[in-house]
């Protein structure tokens, strides 16, 4: 009898043991977290909030990668600049909801694969140069206009041989409200961004640069960077067209779904066929291809900065019943 209970206390000391050297690991994660991302909070409390989040998010990435390295899933998790925050922060920091019912007005052409186009079986559009390097667009719903400004700038590559950066800020201050749908960083869609910029043109981003937040007009046709001639979209939910659209056209504009895994993407192909709630993200489909382990993929650059994901960029899950809806609203500009 005292030999099972030695055996039960010895046992139980050595789990108290495992939780707590887990848990120090975790402080010193956090803290790592701490200095890499330069937080500070303003009080204890909220020091400890972060805290238990950051530790949360941990084990819901620690939970992830152990069945990615037993291959069950296709893409990996990490740390990032995220994790201090809960789910429903880090929609509300960087999403929006977009209305999938507004009805796209303005739409010059539809876009329609010809029997003649080539459609490799994988094409990249950085390594012509035609992309330019990833932006962020910190805690602001605006990835709207950083969907639309990435592919004008890769239109204005590919047709003019011209490099630009445009003004993302420009779109987030004079296209919010009427006659436009956007609100700025409240969301919005790259379709009304081009109806403004077909009207107006677009500042450089030298010119007018980003902030982050909603600002008053300072649009000045002095310091125009582009402008369009048109609007063309790829057939709804139609991934065949929309790769084609990108080999031969360039990186094209797309909005999708980004659930909450999104926050903890580190590589891999993102294959999540849960990922059905409303639209909430804009982005820009550079090029496509197939992975060994995740099999086909669109190649997708983010506006969160160059440390998410894959160097600020993620690859979604192709030919997947159009997951995510990421060929449901696609589209490109004309110049």
């Amino acid at each position: 009898m005292k030999a099972a209970i030695c055996i039960l206390l010895f046992a139980l000391v050595g789990y108290i043991q495992a939780r707590i050297t887990y848990d120090d690991v975790l402080d010193a994660e956090f803290e790592l977290f701490k200095v890499e991302h330069k937080r500070s909070y303003d009080n204890e409390y909220e020091e400890q909030l972060r805290l238990q989040i950051f530790k949360d998010n941990k084990n819901l990435i620690d939970r992830h990668n152990k069945r990615y390295a037993a291959g069950e899933k296709t893409y990996k998790m990490g740390v990032n600049k995220f994790t201090d925050l809960t789910p429903e922060e880090f929609k509300i920091s960087l999403l929006s909801s977009l209305n999938s019912n507004h009805s796209l007005e303005g739409i010059d052409y539809i876009y329609n694969p010809s029997a003649k186009d080539s459609v490799p079986k994988s094409i990249d559009w950085r390594t012509s140069g035609a992309v330019n390097p990833i932006k962020d667009q910190n805690p602001c719903g605006s990835c709207w206009a950083f969907s639309a400004v990435g592919s004008l700038e890769s239109q204005y590559f590919i047709n003019e041989g011209r490099k630009i950066s445009l003004s993302e800020q420009n779109l987030v201050d004079c296209s919010r409200g009427y006659p436009y749908y956007n609100r700025g960083c409240s969301g919005g869609w790259p379709i009304e961004a081009f109806q403004y910029i077909r009207y107006y043109g677009i500042d450089t981003e030298s010119s007018y640069p980003y902030e982050a937040r909603d600002d008053y007009c300072r649009y000045n046709r002095n310091y125009i960077g582009a402008k369009i001639s048109g609007i063309v979209q790829i057939e709804s939910g139609n991934e065949d067209a929309l790769a084609s659209a990108v080999a031969n056209k360039g990186p094209i504009s797309v909005c999708f779904t980004a659930d909450s895994n999104f926050q903890h993407y580190r590589s891999g192909v993102f294959n999540d066929p849960s990922c059905s709630q409303p639209m909430n993200h804009c982005v820009v489909v550079i090029g496509y291809g197939t992975d060994p382990v995740g099999e086909d993929y669109w190649l997708v650059r983010n506006s969160w900065g160059e440390n998410w994901g894959e160097n600020g960029y993620i690859r979604m899950a192709r030919n997947r019943n159009n997951q995510c809806s990421i060929a449901s609203f696609a589209t490109y500009p004309l110049i």
